[in-house]
């Protein structure tokens, strides 16, 4: 598979607002793709992705898709009791007053994978080939206490997502996934075991340069995560927030 996302290597004369767009709508559509592999139908305009069924663990109900929704529109479209979650792409929103709280921020990174070079990593990536190697892949990123369930067997299947892994021997230490849209090529769900964590980019890097030459790669970090990014030539273009109401 090779892909390049038109017009992606421009981005950087786009608005700050405008790229942190493209960022947002490419994490909806994954954010909607695993809803519809619960059966669950998110609805998608200019300004909102919404799920009006409760959406699967880690993942929200709502990501606005500009910096000004009406919080209105927003609310009626989803099921906003306790545990509701809304992602606040812009982080321009104050939702306390709805009995919201901020769960999480984080900066949305972006890079152009025509920047990377081929480095020879030590810890090699590939793209998980068939279901049993997702199973393999789906443990490794929850874990033992994770929740599973979440992330399911026919996500695997769709064209516009690609599951990649890095492994020593037969155990997958070291995960991503990426998803195609139309003007970037989304990174999510990346983990890696603490002892490989200095080894992981590279590989991946290349793997995702490989696989969509010259695409706009976007997706979002925090803490240590975004120094480690910013490190890789990532730029962080700009806050998200995602809140939750509580019971």
């Amino acid at each position: 598979m090779s892909k390049t996302v038109e017009g992606a290597a421009n981005w950087h004369s786009c608005s700050v607002n405008s790229v942190r767009q493209i960022a947002a709508i490419n994490n909806a559509e994954w954010c909607n793709a695993v809803c519809r592999a619960h059966g669950i139908d998110g609805e998608t305009d200019e300004r909102l992705w919404t799920s009006r069924t409760r959406t699967p663990l880690l993942y929200p109900d709502a990501v606005t898709l500009v910096p000004d929704p009406s919080l209105e529109s927003l609310v009626v479209r989803i099921d906003a009791s306790p545990g509701c979650s809304i992602k606040d792409s812009f982080a321009t929103l104050n939702l306390a007053g709805l009995g919201f709280r901020v769960l999480f921020e984080a900066q949305w990174i972006v890079r152009t994978l025509a920047e990377t070079r081929t480095i020879g990593a030590d810890l090699g990536w590939d793209v998980v080939s068939d279901v049993d190697g997702f199973v393999q892949w789906e443990l490794a990123w929850r874990g033992t206490n994770g929740p599973a369930g979440v992330l399911l067997p026919s996500l695997f299947s769709l064209p516009h997502v690609v599951f990649a892994a890095a492994k020593v021997g037969e155990r997958v230490v070291a995960g991503a996934v990426f998803n195609r849209s139309a003007a970037a090529v989304g990174i999510s769900n990346f983990f890696v075991e603490p002892s490989f964590r200095s080894e992981c980019w590279e590989g991946c890097e290349e793997l995702a340069a490989t696989l969509f030459p010259g695409s706009l790669l976007v997706g979002y970090e925090s803490g240590r995560a975004l120094d480690v990014a910013r490190e890789r030539g990532f730029a962080a273009v700009g806050p998200l927030q995602v809140w939750i109401r509580d019971n």
